[in-house]
């Protein structure tokens, strides 16, 4: 069975529904019978006023007014009768034929004595008109009126009970007699879905928990990066629990009219008051929940009154019994304190990224419905895809699906699944883009002097693929993956991690002997790292164990007029340390290619030749050129022609570097 909403609203108290009874009529059933009911009466008219006509004697013959007086000269006429309404002349002759003409209107003398005269038995008559026929034209017009007025009608009252109910909620309210989504459909999280259970026991079992005390909380927040399912575990809970759940999104408080969104959360927690035990679930919260008075010119208002409501309505003065709200957001940092506090939302889950152990059967229920080779390991993409979330993970599996329908397979294979995760983290290959010999070569030197220093340092992630093929954004890619996940970074990985992406500025320093444009995001990226490692996670010894967070987003307005926390000597310093960080893995990047020029050289060769090349064979190229110990000078370039600059692509965290990225 499937899950629909039905209206927030309780059914009709004077049509009661039994169980098993019939559903009421829907909706705009009573509209078309009325519409029926219009057409049938209006072709009953149109049969009074033309079906006499059609049924009328087809056997009359019309003739004209002068063969009608010859015709009574030769003495052929048996009966005439003169309608004194309108001057016409029906009989019969004496052959047996009828006849119908039209006499002068009124008729003369002179032609009721010829008929007279020919011998002719002259009747006269004056119908009577139907008091149908003359009324119908008034009526049919009245009628006509009195639909426009009533048509009318319905409209202004249909504005005026749009205007009037626009303070009404508009949360959607899901029974028991449809679950769709429970807790077998949300893979890995067990801890997440532990808590949320718990919730779900207490308003089906309540006894169990009262016997021994215990209170169940009155708002869960539901925390974590976008796509990591906070609102498929909402809707896990509507299948699960036995209770009306009721689900809104927080931009659904907020009209143009001051006041609605208050009004709204009133009629909100009146029907779930009504329809006790009951769940609140309010998507994104934080479009209603953002801190009061911090925005700039003093907050916003509105939006103001309604938190003020709901804060109200969850643990005001009137207590609230058996609502348990449910809400979910990525920004908790700018949500109110006291929208935070126990006994209003109770407990925080963190829904964060998958880890390898979760993101495993995250895929699995992904491809549960698809045709995938028997050869494709999964565990493998599962490792090879850290910093993904759910929604990630899903887009990934559909990528690969669509790459084996483009392919013209049947199934989908391990190259599809490699396919889509380049399409992701990458971007599309572009075909039209050609690069000259010149550009060619330096992107290769550069690229291999990312890779070499990734298969040389010893805390550097293994590389996973390097390319010199424009992808997406970028003019040549070295991918590097994590062997097993990390959640604490040491000093010495992130000095690696800065080494790797001087790699391809070093190459072109050694090769070329001079700079290109090529570096500049890996700059970027590099100068972002050195500072919060001086900054942040006090990895300097100038410095000591001292941390300056970064600011605060502006349209809180907190940080608006805000100074910083040191002075400008420490600002000095803070500089001067990162630059030499920076110095120091330059150098060091320098020295170690220097020592493997041999190795940097095989490799951007083969970059040339096969344009792409797995990490495997980058490790045995480096290794074979190292134990060779031939050093291999590069032909020079005629010319200098920069390349395009290298942007770092990376996990959630900036000290992993998944993949070195050359951007235009």
């Amino acid at each position: 069975m499937s899950r629909q909403p039905s209206d927030l609203r309780p059914p009709d108290p004077g049509r009661p529904r039994m169980p098993g009874a019939p559903p009421h009529d829907p909706p705009g059933r009573g509209d078309q019978s009325r519409r029926w009911l219009f057409i049938a009466l209006a072709g009953l008219a149109i049969a009074v006023l033309f079906l006499p006509s059609l049924f009328s004697n087809k056997t009359t013959t019309s003739i004209s007014y002068t063969s009608f007086l010859a015709t009574l000269k030769n003495k052929q006429v048996a009966t005439a009768t003169v309608n004194n309404t309108n001057g016409v002349v029906t009989g019969k002759l004496k052959s047996g034929a009828s006849y119908t003409v039209d006499g002068p209107d009124p008729s003369t003398s002179a032609e009721t004595d010829a008929m007279l005269a020919a011998g002719v038995q002259v009747s006269y008559t004056t119908p009577s008109s139907s008091l149908l026929a003359t009324l119908l034209p008034e009526v049919l017009i009245i009628l006509l009126l009195v639909g426009a007025f009533i048509w009318l009608n319905r409209r202004l009252q249909g504005q005026m009970s749009g205007i009037m109910s626009i303070g009404r909620s508009k949360a959607k309210t899901y029974s028991t007699e449809r679950p769709h989504t429970t807790f077998a459909d949300v893979a890995g999280y067990p801890g997440v879905k532990q808590e949320i259970s718990e919730v779900v026991d207490f308003l089906k079992q309540p006894g169990r928990f009262r016997d021994i005390g215990a209170r169940i909380p009155k708002g869960i927040l539901l925390v974590g990066p976008p796509g990591t399912g906070k609102t498929l575990l909402a809707r896990a809970v509507a299948g699960e629990a036995g209770v009306p759940f009721m689900s809104v999104s927080g931009s659904d408080f907020m009209e143009m009219f001051v006041g609605v969104g208050a009004s709204r959360v009133r009629d909100m927690f009146q029907v779930a008051r009504k329809q006790a035990p009951a769940i609140i679930f309010v998507d994104e919260v934080d479009s209603i929940g953002r801190k009061r008075g911090a925005g700039l010119g003093g907050g916003h208002d509105e939006r103001e009154q309604t938190l003020n409501q709901m804060l109200s309505e969850m643990d005001g003065f009137d207590a609230t019994e058996g609502i348990v709200m449910m809400a979910a957001t990525n920004r908790p940092d700018i949500l109110d304190p006291a929208l935070l506090r126990p006994g209003r939302f109770d407990r925080q889950i963190v829904v964060p990224l998958p880890d390898l152990e979760e993101r495993l059967p995250i895929i699995q229920v992904h491809c549960k419905d698809k045709r995938v080779a028997q050869d494709v390991d999964l565990s493998i993409l599962a490792r090879g895809t850290p910093g993904m979330s759910g929604a990630d993970l899903a887009n990934l599996v559909n990528e690969a699906a669509l790459h084996a329908v483009r392919r013209g397979s049947a199934q989908i294979e391990t190259r599809d699944f490699e396919a889509a995760r380049d399409r992701v983290l990458m971007g599309q290959r572009r075909e039209s883009l050609v690069l000259s010999d010149e550009e060619k070569e330096r992107v290769a030197y550069h690229e291999a002097g990312h890779a070499v220093l990734a298969c040389t340092l010893p805390n550097a992630d293994p590389v996973h693929k390097v390319t010199i093929l424009p992808t997406g954004m970028a003019l040549g890619v070295t991918q590097q993956l994590p062997i097993e996940e990390r959640h604490i970074y040491p000093r010495g990985h992130i000095e690696d991690s800065l080494a790797v992406r001087m790699g391809g500025r070093a190459a072109e320093m050694i090769i070329y002997g001079d700079l290109s444009t090529g570096a500049s995001n890996d700059l970027v990226g590099n100068t972002e790292l050195a500072r919060k490692m001086v900054r942040e996670w006090g990895m300097s010894n100038q410095i000591g164990p001292m941390a300056w967070g970064s600011q605060g987003m502006v349209f809180l307005g907190e940080d608006l007029l805000h100074s910083r926390d040191y002075s400008e000597s420490t600002s000095r310093v803070i500089d001067e340390e990162v630059e030499r960080i920076l110095r120091e893995q330059e150098e060091r990047a320098m020295k170690l290619l220097t020592d493997n020029k041999a190795g940097l050289v095989a490799l951007a060769t083969a970059l040339l030749k096969k344009e792409t090349i797995d990490g495997s064979e980058v490790i045995h190229l480096v290794n074979t050129a190292k134990e060779a110990g031939v050093t291999a000078q590069p032909e020079q370039p005629t010319r200098e022609l920069p390349t395009q600059p290298t942007n770092p692509n990376g996990s959630p965290d900036p000290t992993i570097t998944i993949a070195v990225r050359d951007t235009q």
